[in-house]
């Protein structure tokens, strides 16, 4: 492969927005994922070495390593500063309201856990939050009976569903986030907003709390 890839260690490296959607919107393994949720299970945006970076992706070629690494940059999944950045501090149930108020057009949205019980609501009054999160989880039960045909027969690598209006935009979407061993289910009113940073705060937020456990090589 050639020494061609030079690695910018200098640099503190967090996902972007898109990178973490992709870590978590299914619960497939390969190295970028493996890589992108190694970084949200760090408090603290790290750098990245060459060892580390291997080890995070699974991989044991350094070179092999840091060729996925620009197919990642080119991806436009992972973002680098020039000084540390720190997850978002406080309690889930502080942070999380203004955090889904932000990932909807209309301000409503709530987060669901497995079970069809929220973790948190905005926008949604309490009764309309409850029976919106036990549908989440008949949905997420519909698409996991289903998953053959929607897959394997029709090649949708997707599992969210929606309720869309007459010219396909969506109206109301059920969005889920598989998180450690947790599946969550992000429901939104409107249109979703996952291309800025309140998104990847949620995602960072709920990985270090319900996050594998990952090594934190510096």
């Amino acid at each position: 492969m050639g020494a061609s890839y030079l690695l910018a260690d200098h640099l503190y490296v967090s996902p972007t927005p898109g990178g973490a959607f992709y870590a978590v919107a299914t619960p497939g393994e390969d190295p970028p994922r493996r890589l992108i949720r190694a970084l949200l299970a760090q408090s603290v945006t790290p750098r990245l070495g060459r060892e580390a970076l291997s080890l995070w992706m699974g991989l044991n070629e350094p070179e092999q390593a840091l060729a996925l690494l620009n197919h990642i940059q080119d991806a436009h999944w992972l973002q680098g500063f020039e000084a540390p950045r720190t997850c978002p501090s406080g309690s889930l149930e502080a942070l999380l309201p203004g955090l889904l108020q932000a990932l909807s057009s209309q301000g409503k949205a709530l987060l669901a856990d497995n079970q069809g019980f929220y973790l948190a609501t905005s926008g949604f009054p309490h009764e309309t939050a409850e029976e919106l999160s036990a549908l989440s989880a008949e949905l997420a039960s519909l698409h996991e009976r289903r998953t053959g045909l929607l897959l394997n027969n029709m090649g949708l690598n997707s599992s969210a569903w929606a309720v869309v209006d007459a010219s396909g935009g969506s109206r109301l979407g059920f969005w889920p986030l598989y998180i450690g061993a947790q599946r969550f289910v992000l429901v939104i009113a409107g249109l979703p907003r996952f291309n800025q940073p309140d998104f990847l705060s949620l995602v960072w937020a709920l990985s270090q709390r319900y996050g594998d456990e990952q090594s934190h090589v510096s």
